[in-house]
């Protein structure tokens, strides 16, 4: 029940009776003669649980009584009081914002109803006060998460700038060194060192640009990285290096482990597909059902297997099943194919979806 009920209403007799009867009950009735000496109370003293109003007043009538109060901050709930029983009536006070009306009676019977009502019109707030509170603190709950999420971002972007522009470094230092060699076995173990780098310095790049840091456009990311090994290769090696490639999402691990797969395969077959001079190697990359993809690297050489030739080291073999391990990925030589074709299927159930890779290619523009 409530404890302080503002009653306000022009018939002194029904006001001495409200609170008389009221007060038997411990409530503390507070009344007023008119709509704005009830206004006058509640911004003196906000702690009234209940406002009960008479509908037809001189000066403000119950119903713009009603939507005044309603109008105030941290409102009490309002009952509207009235003696005439017309359904349009209840309709418009209802509209205006009361919690309910009570017809009353010169006689007073009519008190036990708007006790009723009081104590519905309490309860009933203060369940939309709790309603509100809560969402309130889910709102405010969700902004910091949205505000912690965005520094989080922010700092994993400027981790992967570092990372890159560090692993940018190393690479920078490797061709130094390589061109300084004076021992072609040396040279070529570091030129291919540096490929191994830049392959992750992509990733790096492309999380820096990117306003998604937890997934990459693996299909932008090898066009990036394909440009860099037709750069760096001597003299046009690459220049009929191709990639045909499917718009695909990926976490970074993952677009680690194929980049360092493609540069790896794209690299043997460049040493060891045509003896005679330079030819064609395609990579392919297209999904293989809902969450599978299919990474294809070929050429139409003299036919290698994953071993490479007979100067390997085998030291791309093994990075290239160590990425293929890292990833849950299956390594299978086409033996169909004229020349040598590599299919590599890795999974992609898990991987995150970022806005979109047209907006990445945007980005990082």
């Amino acid at each position: 029940m409530p404890r302080k009920v503002l009653y306000i209403d022009d018939d002194q007799g029904l006001c001495a009776l409200v609170k008389r009867s009221l007060g038997r009950d411990g409530i503390e009735v507070v009344t007023a003669a008119d709509g704005e000496a009830g206004l006058q109370l509640l911004a003196e003293h906000p702690d009234f649980d209940v406002v009960a109003v008479d509908l037809y007043m001189p000066g403000l009538s119950g119903a713009e009584l009603t939507e005044r109060i309603n109008a105030m901050p941290n409102h009490p709930p309002v009952i509207v009081v009235t003696g005439a029983q017309d359904s349009r009536m209840a309709v418009a006070v209802l509209k205006a914002g009361a919690f309910d009306y009570v017809v009353k009676d010169v006689q007073g019977e009519f008190i036990f109803l708007l006790k009723a009502a009081f104590h519905t019109a309490v309860d009933a707030m203060r369940m939309r006060r709790a309603k509100e509170a809560a969402e309130a603190e889910v709102r405010a709950a969700r902004d910091r998460f949205e505000a912690l999420a965005a520094e989080r971002a922010l700092l994993m972007r400027e981790v992967n700038h570092r990372v890159g522009n560090s692993l940018q470094l190393i690479a920078s230092l490797l061709t130094i060194q390589s061109n300084a060699a004076g021992n072609p076995e040396v040279s070529e173990a570091l030129s291919d060192a540096t490929g191994r780098v830049m392959a992750v310095a992509q990733v790096h790049r492309r999380l820096y640009t990117s306003d998604d840091v937890q997934a990459v456009a693996i299909d932008l990311y090898l066009e990036a990285l394909v440009e860099d090994l037709r750069r760096s290769a001597e003299g046009g090696a690459l220049a009929q290096l191709s990639l045909r490639a499917e718009p695909i999402a990926a976490t970074p691990d993952h677009a680690v482990a194929i980049g360092m797969i493609v540069n790896e395969l794209v690299t043997n077959a460049l040493k060891y597909a045509y003896p005679d001079g330079k030819g064609a190697i395609r990579v392919a990359l297209r999904k293989d059902g809902a969450h599978r993809g299919m990474l294809t690297v070929e050429d139409d050489g003299v036919g290698i297997t994953l071993k490479g030739g007979p100067k390997s080291t085998g030291l791309g073999q093994r990075i290239v099943r160590a990425m293929a391990e890292k990833i849950r990925a299956n390594i299978e030589q086409d033996h169909s194919h004229r020349g040598t074709r590599i299919v590599v299927t890795f999974d992609l159930s898990g991987a995150p979806t970022p806005q979109s890779t047209e907006s990445q290619s945007k980005t990082a523009a």
